[in-house]
């Protein structure tokens, strides 16, 4: 086995097989680069070697600058975690050459899958279905547009070299095709340093569904079930779980048996995923295979109880695998929330800066069985970087049940627990996607199962603002509100040096607005607790231990326990559950008479500004001052963590001026050029 394993990665991944390794008594060598030198997986390791300047280009995927440090630290494996270089045949060659294992499948495994084009044409020879397109490479934009033509829109234009939703887009028409080609082509460019594209047509109403594989170096594969990957958004894993609520066993198998007839005809070893798209009707097309470890492996983990890394790790230092397919076996549902350091309220824009706050939920099996893991590579005090990956961490919750088939309950269970997980997940200072996972949580198409991949665009086409409370939400936020503001009277009253004939009376009766609803209440004490009373007669038995500067508290109200994040904000109460932010306020009747009389202060208007959607870094300007634009027309282009970003007209006008010239770094909301 190996003594010292350096994992060339970053973040989350890099602490995951940090954390295997530590188990297995081996040693570890973290690289950073200038943006990280404070952070979470340079603190875990053994040893730390700084590899060069924040961008990826100058440090994470500078191969000599990967092989100086192994040569250093003398490691005598490395690990590439996902993203990278993890799917770089250059770099496990440069490995092989050292005489340094690489903890991953051989090179020629790599070459052969990770062309996008070249794995097609060996998967259609191993038998493997396979979406229609054109698998030769592309040079041009007509070009494109005259092969989207013939295969028929829409279409999907890809990276050879892809992952991670990087260099991808759909397009519907000739016009979307030249803009996607050349935006696919640039990020592709930028992540992967090699710009090739194809196209291939694009399935409508498709799942995306994934095969786990793992093979040793003595001809041993096998698969590890499926997941369930269709919650996207532009074309980025957000939710996945494992089984497949879609699936049923003998499409497992089919799909099981292809993906590793596909490993076989590479001579693949070690873990990866072949993924596939899966149409209504169950029929299955093979996409691509990955050859690395997935960001959504836990959720495998889970149902298996195997250790992807630590296979991977005893793989590659030649072991056999120690169970065959007949050991393998799916138990229990999992789930598992990929959050975002990026704004859904507008429109998922990347959110950079330093995280104020961060409290993950308690990790660990409860007593009903179900179990939590956050899998994260951040830290309180530590700060988002505009670098790299957006996603802070991956939180996962599993529920124990039956066989798949037979797990409805198993799988239902398994959600309830992400929700309350996720209402406990605190995390403050930049913005993230907590409210919008929490909202697909309680979306009964969701915990229906009725999944394909345009879900998102589908459930929120107008985008996410956030979920409104109904009648019965806003009644148990109202008496969570009262409960809130007792206590904080209560404390005022105690304040000493007060006036013995002028002692402040803590009131019973409110009145309460949030979201719309505006609730008069009346609050009975009781031995345990009190009781909300609402106008119409209805009672709520509440309780809660929160006490006045707490920003998280569990509320028992209604025999529900809601686990409430809260933030007092002047005179109004901010409650955040289940995707609702509200501002509650409560109020005696008479200032609540006196409030409706205020009046109402309206925002200033923006209208005729381009503001910088997020934190990024201006590659392009398409106007200039003089210059008409056409709803729809491109104005500027903005990149920021590795996606472009292209950034239209919304209605016809005059340039004004342009602020913003290429190659400047604007903050949120800063203004990129104005409009007559």
């Amino acid at each position: 086995m190996f003594k010292k394993i350096l994992i060339a990665n970053r973040g989350e991944i890099a602490c995951r097989v940090i954390k295997t390794a530590r188990k297995m008594g081996i040693e570890t060598v973290a690289v950073y680069s200038d943006a990280d030198r404070d952070a979470l997986h340079v603190r875990m390791a053994d040893e730390a070697v700084h590899i060069g300047p924040a961008p990826s280009s100058q440090s994470y995927i500078v191969i000599d600058r990967i092989v100086d440090a192994i040569r250093r630290t003398c490691a005598d494996a490395v690990h590439p975690g996902y993203g990278f270089l993890s799917e770089n045949a250059a770099f496990a060659a440069a490995l092989e050459k050292q005489g340094v294992a690489f903890i991953g499948p051989p090179v020629k495994a790599i070459e052969a899958m990770g062309d996008k084009i070249t794995s097609k044409r060996i998967a259609a020879e191993a038998g493997v279905s396979t979406v229609p397109g054109h698998m030769g490479l592309i040079e041009d934009a007509d070009e494109a547009v005259r092969i989207a033509s013939s295969i028929g829109y829409p279409v999907m234009i890809k990276a050879s070299a892809g992952g991670g939703g990087k260099g991808m887009r759909i397009a519907w028409n000739d016009a979307e095709a030249r803009e996607g080609f050349q935006s696919s082509k640039n990020e592709a460019k930028s992540s992967f340093g090699d710009d090739r594209i194809f196209i291939e047509k694009f399935v409508t109403e498709p799942r995306h569904i994934e095969i786990q594989v793992l093979g040793d170096q003595h001809g041993n594969t096998l698969y590890l079930g499926e997941r369930e990957c269709s919650i996207q958004r532009r074309n980025q894993k957000v939710i996945e779980e494992a089984p497949s609520p879609f699936l049923d066993e003998a499409t497992r198998h089919a799909m099981g048996e292809q993906a590793v007839a596909l490993a076989k005809a590479v001579g693949y070893f070690s873990a990866g995923t072949v993924e596939f798209i899966v149409d209504g009707k169950r029929n299955f097309y093979f996409l691509e295979m990955n050859t690395r470890l997935q960001v959504e492996h836990p959720v495998t983990e889970l149902i298996t109880g195997i250790d992807l890394v630590e296979q991977m790790i005893r793989v590659a230092a030649g072991e056999k695998l120690s169970f065959g397919q007949d050991g393998v076996k799916l138990n229990g549902w999992a789930i598992e929330s990929r959050l975002y350091a990026e704004d859904p309220y507008r429109n998922f824009l990347p959110s950079i800066g330093r995280l104020v706050r961060y409290r993950p939920p308690v990790e660990g099996r409860r007593d009903d069985g179900v179990v939590v893991r956050n899998d994260t590579g951040v830290f309180e005090g530590g700060e988002i970087s505009m670098y790299y990956d957006p996603m802070i961490a991956k939180l996962c919750t599993w529920a124990p049940g039956g066989a798949p088939g037979e797990s409805a309950s198993a799988r239902l269970k398994a959600i309830d627990a992400m929700g309350a997980a996720l209402d406990d997940f605190e995390v403050e200072g930049i913005g993230h996607n907590l409210p919008f996972l929490s909202a697909v949580m309680g979306q009964e198409r969701f915990r229906a199962g009725r999944l394909t991949t345009a879900y998102i665009a589908e459930e929120f086409p107008e985008g996410f603002s956030g979920v409104q409370p109904d009648d019965a939400s806003a009644g148990k936020l109202a008496a969570i509100a009262v409960l809130i503001n007792q206590a904080i009277q209560e404390r005022a009253v105690q304040i000493s040096g007060t006036i013995g004939n002028h002692r402040r009376v803590v009131g019973k009766e409110w009145i309460v607005t949030l979201a719309g609803f505006e609730k008069p209440v009346a609050l009975e004490t009781t031995s345990d607790g009190a009781v909300i009373v609402f106008a119409d007669g209805t009672r709520l038995a509440a309780a809660s231990g929160w006490l006045p500067g707490q920003s998280h508290a569990a509320f028992h109200v209604g025999g529900e326990v809601m686990g409430v994040k809260v933030n007092l904000v002047g005179q109004a109460i901010r409650l955040r559950w289940r995707g609702m932010d509200v501002a509650a306020r409560v109020r005696s009747p008479r200032v609540a008479e006196l409030a409706r009389l205020m009046p109402v202060k309206l925002p200033p208007d923006t209208s005729r500004m381009l503001l910088c959607p997020m934190p990024g870094v201006i590659t392009s300007v398409a106007v200039k001052a003089g210059d008409a634009v056409e709803a729809g027309q491109t104005l500027a282009t903005v990149e920021a963590m590795k996606m472009e970003n292209v950034l239209k007209a919304e209605r016809q006008g005059v340039v004004k001026r342009v602020a913003a010239a290429p190659g400047q770094s604007l903050a949120v909301d800063e203004l990129i050029m104005e409009f007559e």
